[in-house]
């Protein structure tokens, strides 16, 4: 299996629109704090599937030379982690979506266009996509209701991703979630933030050695942390076109 981070930022990516902060001024010249929003790859030798559809999703397919995708499952309806489903407009047709059902109904409502072939996921129950199984377990992301997380498992490895979520994470979750080969997680600032709807880095890092992850790639980062090459030496910081082999 194999998984790659196309988009590592926030809601609003980084460089962020009028900003001149370090991390911004290291993405508009080019370094590793450039980040698109958030969608990622999972693939193996049957297919392709993408985890959230970021914004930013004709670039990021047009840098991986990907024009078909075995699925989509988004993990809950705000915009960064939708919108670019678009994008497959009159490049491929009916493609699979995977979501919980309130999920899908409103990123739906606004894709309503696309015609994809709905699949309506349900907390705690795995189902099989090109060749991996794939199990949505519920996380805390307030104050949307329905928010999703995604276990992947494929070859015997086990890939976790949690979503955006704060660290109020059901306990049902969290035994799903453990013993990850690899754990991606939600870390939206450095500490010392008070954002009641995700993780900050030590958060997603207390929560890794809770479940005993073996790798850790913190991901859903905001301008607010230091330069990438900076910060990289206190956090897992992961990048934009980070791969991964399970």
């Amino acid at each position: 299996m194999r998984v790659t981070l196309l988009g590592t930022g926030d809601a609003i990516g980084t460089p962020k629109i009028g900003c001149r902060c370090p991390a911004c001024t290291d993405a508009l010249a080019g370094g590793k704090s450039r980040r698109l929003r958030f969608s990622v790859l999972v693939e193996n030798g049957d297919g392709k599937v993408l985890i959230d559809t970021s914004p930013d999703l004709r670039w990021q397919l047009i840098r991986t030379g990907i024009s078909r995708v075995d699925g989509v499952i988004w993990t809950h309806a705000h915009y960064d982690h939708y919108a670019g489903f678009g994008d497959f407009h009159r490049v491929q047709n009916r493609v699979p979506v995977y979501a919980l059902r309130e999920t899908m109904d409103y990123i739906l409502n606004y894709l309503y266009f696309m015609r994809p072939k709905r699949n309506v996921a349900e907390i705690g129950q795995p189902f099989d996509l090109a060749g991996m199984e794939f199990t949505l377990f519920e996380v805390s992301h307030p104050p949307i209701c329905e928010a999703a997380g995604i276990l992947v498992r494929s070859g015997g490895k086990r890939l976790v991703v949690t979503g955006d979520t704060n660290p109020s994470i059901p306990e049902e979750s969290l035994d799903l979630m453990r013993g990850p080969d690899l754990l991606v997680a939600d870390a939206i600032t450095p500490p010392g933030y008070s954002l009641k709807k995700h993780m900050d880095s030590q958060e997603a890092l207390d929560l890794a050695r809770c479940l005993g992850a073996r790798k850790t790639v913190l991901t859903h980062i905001s301008h607010l942390f230091p330069p990438h090459e900076i910060a990289a030496k206190s956090w897992p910081l992961g990048f934009d076109m980070m791969t991964m082999e399970l």
